[in-house]
């Protein structure tokens, strides 16, 4: 098939950076791999129809907060296992962002994290293992105090700090007063101390990485340019099949982001360009302005071309005000898909390449597929504004039954990505009494990484050769299906006065300029335009109306 085992791309390629105009968006989903927050995070960012989930970890003999990953490792992982999985489905196009810089920057994050994770095998092999019956009893140690910490009760909570202070007293006074002597006196002594070295060269390790990633997240959101580094997805010679495979993984990626399919799942709107928030209808009979005379044959594709043309022209007014951007003016062919559909497919055969549907299929969808079952094309033109933050598509459709001529114009919003992508790293902090003047507060700054972080990431590092051991351990995220990257976490757009404004206002020029193209054909092929006149008047006021409905939710 067209779309299977097909090179994308000339040869091996660096990957850039994402494209311009789209920054904010994909550098705010980037961000997400570089992020030591709780994975529980991601749950906020659900919306009302794609919903994210936390599958925790299926061993019931792990069942230890140590193997849960954070936000950014399951977000890494879950984004590179179903956009470059061999067996992955298709996915939803990511207007407004570049999904392959995301994609990039989760396996440079990765990338970061292994060499991060090989230092660490390296200090748990040599200084855990080693003297695995004190890293044994040092791990029960902050297991149970981790226990203590999470009760409510406060006398609790602070048993788990004086637990710690109480196994190093024992753990102290057993060096000193063990009654053993030779090698095996030694090795016990070694045993406790060992992994208290250990842990302090691992919490070094592990701070200059959460230093790396931080400053990567900061720079991600404040625009600094931040760059993905993959080598491994640059083949130096014909045998590296592995950083083969991953840089033709990334092209198709990249070539079904170009793809004009797109799949309409009934109230969820258009996958990819949000809901339809309203909905404008031409419909008229077609009669010949000369009695005596037969209207001239013509298609629905001489209407949709004409509309094509005068789109083009919408960034060009009479007035130098600013105005439209240069819009992006596609031919679509739509799928319908169920409203609950788990699952999309593309269309394959002759007719497809690359992605690409064929524009002799187009025409010929356009046609003749107008009613009962089938493909439906769609012209759609479409604005990327905010940096990519709010995507304005509007799609025209023409159709022919019997007598009547229908030009429907309908509109879709995507909003903007979720706050949560768009958080700055911040210090953890408390407030706590001060000594002396016990009636005032201050502030202190919690350490980067915490006593349990470190002991989390140093037991996580030996497995990581593996992941599907750790998301058993551990756990994953779960990505809702059909996937998207942007529309995943696509918040709605009617909560920001300014996006709500320029979604609205595109409506009513878009809706003009194509009653003024379909005019003009109806007008050279001898129909009278007297009636599609009054019913364009009438929605040029309808159009106006500043409320966005939910117009494909039927009262019915």
């Amino acid at each position: 098939m067209a779309n299977d085992g097909f090179d994308f791309s000339p040869g091996a390629q660096i990957p850039l950076q994402g494209s311009g105009g789209q920054a904010v968006a994909t550098n705010a989903l980037a961000s997400a791999a570089y992020r030591d927050s709780d994975v529980a995070e991601i749950l906020k960012a659900n919306s009302e129809w794609h919903k994210s989930e936390v599958k925790p970890g299926s061993s019931k003999l792990f069942k230890s907060d140590y193997f849960k990953p954070n936000l950014g490792e399951a977000f890494s992982r879950a984004v590179q296992e179903r956009m470059l999985g061999g067996a992955r489905g298709a996915l939803i196009q990511s207007f407004g962002s570049d999904p392959q810089t995301v994609v990039e920057h989760c396996l440079s994050a990765t990338r970061l994290r292994k060499a991060r994770d090989t230092r660490l095998t390296m200090v748990t092999a040599v200084f855990g293992l080693a003297f695995l019956p004190g890293l044994v009893l040092w791990v029960l140690a902050f297991r149970l105090r981790d226990s203590l910490n999470k009760s409510k009760d406060k006398a609790f909570q602070a048993l788990g700090g004086v637990l710690l202070v109480a196994v190093g007293g024992v753990a102290a006074f057993f060096l000193i007063t063990m009654p053993l002597t030779g090698l095996l006196a030694l090795y016990l002594r070694a045993m406790v101390i060992a992994p208290l070295i250990g842990w302090v060269l691992a919490k070094r390790i592990a701070e200059s990485s959460a230093k790396d990633m931080r400053a990567r997240w900061e720079g991600l959101l404040s625009g600094a340019g931040v760059s993905a580094k993959i080598p491994e997805a640059v083949p130096k010679n014909p045998n590296e099949t592995a950083r083969e495979a991953l840089r033709q993984g990334l092209e198709k990626l990249s070539a079904e982001q170009q793809s004009n399919s797109v799949f309409y799942a009934g109230a969820k709107g258009v996958l990819g360009m949000g809901t339809r928030w309203g909905s404008w209808q031409l419909a008229e009979e077609l009669v010949p302005k000369d009695p005596t005379k037969e209207i001239h044959q013509f298609r629905s594709w001489d209407v949709v071309r004409a509309i094509h043309d005068q789109l083009k022209m919408l960034e060009r007014g009479p007035l130098n005000t600013g105005g439209f951007p240069t819009p992006s003016v596609k031919h679509w062919i739509v799928s319908p898909v169920g409203e609950n559909a788990d699952s999309v497919s593309r269309p394959s055969g002759e007719d497809v390449a690359t992605f690409q549907i064929k524009p002799h299929e187009i025409q010929r969808i356009c046609n003749h597929q107008q009613f009962s079952s089938g493909d439906r094309h769609y012209l759609g033109v479409q604005f990327t504004l905010w940096d990519g933050q709010l995507v304005i598509t509007m799609l025209i459709t023409v159709t022919v039954l019997h007598e009547t001529l229908r030009v429907e114009v309908t509109g879709h919003a995507l909003g903007p990505v979720h706050s949560l992508f768009l958080s700055k790293p911040a210090a953890e902090t408390r407030t706590v009494k001060k000594s002396v003047r016990f009636w005032e507060t201050r502030t202190i700054t919690l350490p980067l990484v915490k006593a349990n972080e470190v002991v989390r990431l140093a037991l996580r590092a030996p497995l990581t050769w593996y992941p599907p051991l750790l998301d058993y351990f551990g756990g994953k995220i779960v990505l809702p299906e059909p996937f998207g990257l942007r529309h995943a976490w696509a918040a709605k757009p009617w909560g920001h006065r300014f996006m709500a404004d320029d979604a609205m206002r595109a409506a009513t020029p878009v809706l003009r300029v194509v009653h003024s193209a379909a005019m003009r054909v109806l007008e050279d092929h001898g129909v009278d335009t007297e009636r599609f006149n009054n019913r364009s008047m009438a929605l040029s006021g309808m159009v106006q109306d500043a409320a966005p409905k939910k117009a494909d939710v039927y009262d019915a």
